[in-house]
């Protein structure tokens, strides 16, 4: 974080200070919540959680070299007392941003936005300093955290915003308002919370209508091949630039082809040239990924080289989503099992057949959480959708829901040992551990809930040890 003194921080949150012997002390670490990450010069922000209470940790984090704690009570260490810490966490980040040099970046959607998110960052770190969300921290405490972690030298502020309601959105901008505002798609993700894709498309297009104005330099960046955010044009006074593959995106490809291991490579276009583009990335949904993130450079001033040469060496940085992982036995594994929807399995799905081309293919899957009256006709599509791609073995993984997975699958076609049901992680890992051959790719999906990143992993730890079926 930019050094602050603590009392300018009391000031900043509205809070009192306890057991302070000098408030012209600052804070020059990083401000955490975790007591695990606390070190010399750290700001600590206790919650009180169900289980967990971080006022508890109070004189550890202290002796750990934190400057204060930021709580609702008196700890007996130095501390800064406020009414809610959620809220007081929020106007120190609003604080911070506001002090800051740094063009502030945000993007939502329903699917994509922690790889698109690591694909900014990547392309955007090449031009100058950036800091971006980690992993998926993308609500009301993940966000401020994130913008707190920003310094004096940091020029690009790359934030993931989340909502699982109306309101969140314009609640986190208002945080940290961006100057550039990218909303990737409206899917299913969390229908069942929202009621509709037009209740998503609302809550999504919160971020276009909190950007500046064009002349005051803001920009939205707007997917031109889904309906529901081209529409989010007329929400927003900011510039609009369309990324897509349609012809009327000012950020396009051409020519989008998979490599024989599955890769995207395509003709990156954009109002200052051309150049290709050949990803390290698996599956040919991260194209859409990748010209949102060209769209952004192109508009923070960098060239359709720089741009492809930044996206055609970027990696996956968060983890549990399509990694790709080859045993010695020659079993690929791809763990993508962070989270699940609608539109990321499907493209999960595609991707499986691609890498395994001409090779046995398995698709575990589970659950897709929080679709609503639209989860029976959901878990069916995908479960038919394995069959018309031809994957080899389709391992439903669950109760209901699976269950729902390999109907869609027996009603499309699939007959005898094509598709089976499974209880839990643990049948399935026994299942796979028994009928795996060398050579043979395997994906993992499901929602984060249902925890089947342990297949993968029980997958890979098997590699390992050398146990596979040579049948």
């Amino acid at each position: 974080m930019i050094a602050l003194s603590l009392a300018e921080i009391a000031e900043v949150v509205g809070g009192q200070t306890y057991d302070i012997p000098d408030p012209a002390v600052q804070v020059t670490g990083p401000v955490v919540r975790d007591s695990r990450e606390a070190g010399p010069g750290s700001l600590f922000v206790a919650f009180a959680g169900e289980r967990v209470d971080g006022h508890d940790f109070a004189a550890a984090v202290v002796e750990a070299g934190a400057v204060a704690v930021l709580g609702t009570r008196p700890v007996g260490v130095p501390a800064i007392v406020v009414d809610d810490v959620q809220t007081a966490l929020g106007a120190l980040a609003r604080h911070v941003v506001q002090r800051l040099g740094a063009t502030l970046v945000a993007l939502t959607g329903s699917a994509g936005k922690t790889s698109t998110k690591d694909l900014i960052a990547q392309v955007l770190q090449r031009k100058a300093p950036t800091v971006f969300t980690p992993g998926s921290l993308n609500n009301e405490i993940g966000l401020p955290l994130t913008a707190l972690s920003a310094t004096e030298e940091t020029r690009f502020l790359v934030l993931e915003m989340g909502a699982r309601g109306i309101g969140h959105i314009s609640y986190l901008t208002d945080l940290t308002p961006p100057k550039i505002g990218l909303v990737l798609n409206v899917g299913s993700a969390h229908i069942g919370e929202f009621g509709g894709r037009e209740q998503i498309a609302q809550a999504k297009g919160e971020l276009v209508e909190s950007l500046p104005s064009e002349a005051d330099g803001g920009t939205a960046v707007l997917n031109a091949d889904d309906p529901y955010v081209r529409a989010m044009a007329s929400r927003t006074k900011a510039k609009v630039i369309f990324f897509g593959e349609s012809d009327e995106a000012d950020v396009r490809a051409e020519n989008v082809r998979l490599t024989d291991t599955g890769q995207p490579a395509f003709r990156l276009h954009t109002p200052s040239g051309a150049s290709d583009v050949t990803m390290r990335l698996y599956g040919e949904h991260h194209v859409s990924n990748a010209l949102a993130a060209a769209a952004v450079a192109h508009e923070l001033g960098m060239s359709a080289d720089e741009i492809a040469v930044a996206l055609s060496e970027a990696g996956s940085l968060s983890r549990w989503r399509m990694e790709v992982t080859e045993r010695p036995d020659g079993v690929t594994v791809v763990n993508d099992a962070y989270n699940a929807n609608p539109e990321s399995m499907k493209a999960a799905l595609r991707a499986l057949v691609a890498i395994g081309k001409g090779r046995r293919t398995w698709a575990v899957l589970g659950q897709m959480a929080e679709l609503g009256d639209e989860a029976l006709a959901e878990h069916d599509a995908v479960g038919r959708l394995a069959v018309r791609l031809n994957v080899s073995k389709l391992v439903a993984v669950g109760g209901r829901e699976a269950a729902w997975l390999q109907l869609g699958a027996y009603n499309e076609g699939s007959w005898g040992e094509e598709s089976v049901h499974v209880s839990d992680a643990q049948a399935a890992i026994d299942l796979l551990r028994s009928e795996l051959r060398p050579g043979d790719v395997v994906l993992v999906k499901a929602s984060r809930s249902v925890g089947l990143e342990r297949v993968a992993q029980a997958l890979l730890e098997t590699g390992a040890e050398g146990e596979v079926s040579a049948r």
